[in-house]
């Protein structure tokens, strides 16, 4: 009898063994990269939340099922609207709640949106890049202010344009509160970025001129100066945070040769944006880039091209997502994917994009994220690096794995400190995947075996904040 559960002992124990996946000499690919992001616009409850004045368990429910969709869709990274107009998404000392939560300035909605948003997001793996409006007061002078909102506080340096309130650029305070805005949240929160759009100046409305009395060229010298000191002070706070732009799409008329714009955003708008990509002033630039591929004079591609010509920094177009099947153009879902292919294809420069805005994405328009989901998206994507910020990677993860019926348990411990998240790849017979990029603070996942077979290989990289990544430690069986 003790011989014959000896003999069993072994047996179990000699097939728990053949199950587990031992270190190995192998080399793993280099796991993929691509920024993968959508906008989500608060003002006038455009993407997020519906509508005003819903419960805190209302919007939190539909941030979740925003992240949702981007998870399924292996994106991963948020744009989030913070400050639509001298107001606040987020806890604030300085500015009031923005009516678009609660349906009223200055009313709390019971809870932090953008902390609750950071914790959802990077549960996903998903980053949140915190996007502010520097100059705007108001997106339409008839709505309702609170006391401590700049247009009763500091009403000299605002000035009314059209329907809108704008903050004067050129006056010190201006720029001293969105300085004040932006460093506070970078101080406070745990984003990943600090993104800007594309409202510097007004757009010039019905052949009106901004009432401040300067001159295009003193106007682009302000904003520089503005988004020069910008990034050097959110490098000094927090240097792994991204600082990224979206301009308007075309730098002037005629440029390239053959494109027209109905606007000059270098004269009209303040906006030199080659300048800040030329100088290193972004960590990426997103020019929205919202126009079909065809005709010529308003070419994706042939923007696209020009953009990724002018500096060395990535450019990540912006994607008019949101218009398929709309009044703009009527365009196709595959017009969309074909300029996600057109991203990755065209220059130089790390690939990327930026679909405007994320509710095309949720709903869905014209079968777009089934396409994305079945082509582009398929797999998982890294963050690209910064490597002007850092090029040290971090110290390699420990690892082990063992198979358990259908799927591989596998287990992580971080290198070192500056680990953020593992990159995760699995090889089925002699083609490697990526599977996942779980957060540094997961102990273990499970990897599911494709067409009933189970992974040959696995391989954890360890990222930091950068995007750094350390050589894969490979298990094999």
């Amino acid at each position: 009898m003790l011989a014959r559960i000896f003999a069993l002992t072994c047996l179990l124990s000699s097939f728990a063994a053949a199950q587990a996946y031992r270190p190995s000499g192998e080399k793993a690919p280099m796991p993929a990269r691509e920024f993968r992001a959508a906008w989500a616009a608060v003002v006038h409850n455009i993407d997020w939340p519906s509508a005003k004045g819903l419960s805190s368990g209302q919007q939190q429910a539909e941030l979740r099922a925003i992240l949702d969709r981007m998870a399924s869709l292996n994106m991963n990274a948020l744009l989030l609207q913070v400050r639509p107009h001298s107001d606040a998404v987020y806890l604030s000392s300085k500015e009031p709640w923005s009516p678009w939560l609660s349906g009223t300035m200055g009313r709390s909605p019971g809870y932090d949106p953008l902390a609750y948003a950071i914790r959802e997001a990077h549960a996903r793996g998903i980053e949140v890049h915190a996007w502010f409006n520097p100059f705007r007061a108001l997106s339409n002078a008839s709505h309702p202010t609170s006391g401590n909102h700049v247009c009763k506080a500091a009403p000299h340096i605002t000035k009314r344009y059209g329907n809108l309130m704008w903050c004067d650029p050129a006056a010190p305070e201006t720029r001293s509160r969105a300085f004040a805005a932006i460093l506070d949240v970078v101080a406070r929160y745990d984003i990943d970025g600090v993104h800007l759009d594309d409202y510097f100046y007004p757009y010039p409305e019905g052949g009106k001129v901004f009432p401040d009395g300067r001159s295009p060229g003193v106007r682009r010298r302000i904003v520089d100066d503005f988004v020069q000191k910008l990034y050097g002070d959110v490098k000094r706070a927090k240097p792994w945070v991204r600082v990224g732009i979206s301009p308007f799409g075309i730098w002037r008329p005629g440029v390239p040769n053959g494109i027209e714009a109905g606007i000059d955003a270098y004269e009209q708008i303040g906006c030199d944006a080659r300048k800040w990509l030329a100088k290193g002033w972004v960590d990426y630039l997103a020019p929205q880039l919202y126009w079909r591929d065809q005709p010529r004079k308003q070419s994706f591609s042939a923007l696209l091209s020009w953009w990724r010509q002018q500096g060395s920094r990535p450019v990540w177009p912006g994607i008019a997502t949101t218009r398929i099947g709309g009044p703009e153009d009527g365009r196709p879902a595959s017009e969309i994917t074909h300029q996600v292919d057109l991203s990755r294809r065209i220059g130089r420069n790390w690939a990327g994009h930026i679909h405007w805005s994320v509710k095309g994405l949720t709903k869905n328009l014209g079968g777009v994220s089934t396409q994305l989901a079945k082509g582009a998206y398929a797999q998982p994507a890294l963050v690209p690096p910064m490597p002007w910020l850092s090029q040290k990677a971090p110290a390699m993860p420990s690892a082990s794995a063992d198979a358990r019926g259908g799927s591989v348990r596998l287990n992580l411990r971080s290198g070192d400190r500056t680990t953020a998240r593992f990159a995760v790849q699995a090889r089925y017979g002699n083609q490697w995947r990526m599977m996942r990029i779980p957060a540094a603070g997961v102990g273990s996942i499970d990897l599911p075996a494709l067409a009933g077979r189970l992974p040959d290989a696995v391989a954890v990289s360890s990222v930091d904040r950068f995007g750094n990544a350390s050589p894969a430690r490979v298990l094999a069986r």
